[in-house]
């Protein structure tokens, strides 16, 4: 089995005592499985986002102005309600703000109604919106800190892609697993934290003070590239042929 997130889930932790092996994002993971079982692999992530981009690159094709520090806001492809509603509270800041641009990736669900809401409000040249970014390569090259949810399959991304990143986990999912996979990286210094109940109020705010600070980025790029599981997809799919193997 794999368990992708820090804190097990209630299906893989029964499952477990049944595996032969049990790959893992995350260190310290026998507090749910037995040791013995254990293997570090990572978290498979899409190839394409490992192709090599340069950020004057990235920031012309998505028509951005290359002397500007880039914040990249993504929620999935279907949107975050509550990184959205962050975000549409904090547009006269982000105006104020115009040696800063942002890439607002609003999800599906929810981009009619923001075109309409800025529609009715003072142009923000300073500000992208986009429905769905289907190369997300490219934004992440373009960006020098980006908001995201904690999903385990984004952080293995951001990890391998050196990303300064500001995670606003999810509260409606199983077991919060999402604060516990962003707390394993802000305890290593290797992300910052905003609570999703505080983020409308607290996130923009912080991604412009924190896209400031040259030290703080570094840091963060830093520390999360330690983190960082390369060929998890081939690693664990060796490990089911050994298994395979040893069952014939």
């Amino acid at each position: 089995i794999q368990e992708q997130n820090s804190y097990a889930g209630i299906t893989n932790k029964i499952l477990g005592k049944k595996a032969n092996l049990i790959c893992v994002a995350y260190p310290n993971m026998e507090r749910f499985f037995p040791k013995e079982k254990i293997i570090l692999t990572g978290n498979p992530v899409r190839q394409s986002l490992l192709k090599h981009i340069t950020k004057n690159d990235a920031l012309e094709r998505l028509n951005l102005k290359k002397d500007k520090k880039t914040v990249l806001i993504v929620g999935g492809s279907l949107g975050a309600q509550s990184i959205n509603e962050s975000v549409a509270a904090q547009l006269d800041l982000i105006r104020t703000h115009s040696e800063v641009q942002f890439i607002w990736q609003t999800g599906k669900l929810y981009f009619e109604r923001i075109v309409k809401l800025l529609e009715e409000t003072t142009p923000i040249p300073n500000l992208q919106i986009k429905s769905f970014i289907k190369e997300m390569e490219i934004a992440y090259a373009a960006s020098d800190l980006i908001i995201s949810r904690a999903g385990a399959g984004s952080i293995s991304e951001f990890c391998l892609l050196r990303k300064a990143v500001i995670l606003v986990p999810s509260p409606n999912v199983a077991e919060d697993h999402q604060t516990k996979n962003a707390m394993a990286l802000v305890e290593k210094k290797a992300a910052l934290y905003v609570q999703d109940s505080k983020a409308e109020k607290e996130l923009i705010p912080t991604a412009i003070k924190s896209i400031m600070n040259d030290k703080l980025l570094n840091e963060l790029r830093t520390n999360i590239a330690t983190l960082a599981l390369s060929d998890s997809a081939t690693i664990i799919a060796k490990e089911v042929l050994k298994l395979a193997h040893k069952q014939n």
